[in-house]
């Protein structure tokens, strides 16, 4: 067995509503050894995120049904799917679309027509950094101890968003803009949780979700 890989090959989630284009890249990306799971718009493509993961998702912005930008805010707001690395691909190529992609969450934006070695380049470049990122995160669990609270706490839906927010670095004046509420109410929302963890600051409240994959 010598030169072969035991390793699971990484699997990709490609969504496009252009069936020449996802056969192209899902041919490209198969034969560079990925596993590509394919959807036409945002909405079919969550469906298949309830059922299984991917390592990586490819996705077009202009779809219908449920555009990129509607699909990458809510996987980013989801605990389960928001560390996930996203290549956004668009035929807008104007210095606007890129910050507007970049900022609603994709961590790349190609712009099309694009190389597929490109293409390959840009997957395995993020998906090295998750890579590094969770290794750090695992050195960081072993090497610190974890913070402890109460085994039954029980956070509210809204209180799981805020502290998931939280944990992604966003102040409680960011938090409130986005959930279109005051900032006092998002502080009362702290306030209860650190009262319910026995937690004494926001940066141990970040750290208990992350260790307790709440975010």
């Amino acid at each position: 067995m010598t030169g072969t890989t035991l390793s699971e090959p990484k699997r990709l989630l490609l969504i496009d509503d252009d069936p020449n284009l996802i056969l192209l890249v899902k041919d490209y990306l198969e034969f560079r050894g990925y596993e590509v799971i394919t959807a036409d718009n945002g909405r079919s493509a969550m469906e298949i995120l309830n059922k299984e993961i991917p390592d990586m998702i490819i996705c077009d912005v202009m779809m219908p049904e449920m555009d990129g930008y509607s699909f990458v805010k809510q996987i980013r707001d989801d605990a389960r799917t928001n560390w996930i690395p996203v290549l956004f691909l668009s035929a807008k190529g104007q210095s606007q679309d890129r910050v507007k992609g970049l900022s609603t969450g994709a961590d790349v934006y190609m712009v099309k027509p694009f190389e597929p070695e490109e293409l390959v380049a840009q997957v395995e470049s993020s998906l090295k950094q998750a890579s590094r990122l969770m290794q750090q995160q695992t050195r960081r669990s072993d090497s610190t101890p974890k913070i402890k609270v109460p085994f039954d706490v029980e956070l509210t839906p809204t209180e799981m968003k805020v502290v998931q927010l939280v944990a992604r670095g966003m102040s409680n004046r960011e938090i409130a803009e986005m959930m279109n509420v005051s900032q006092r109410t998002i502080e009362s929302h702290v306030s209860s949780m650190l009262a319910k963890t026995s937690l004494h600051n926001r940066t141990e409240l970040a750290r208990w979700a992350i260790e307790s994959n709440k975010a």
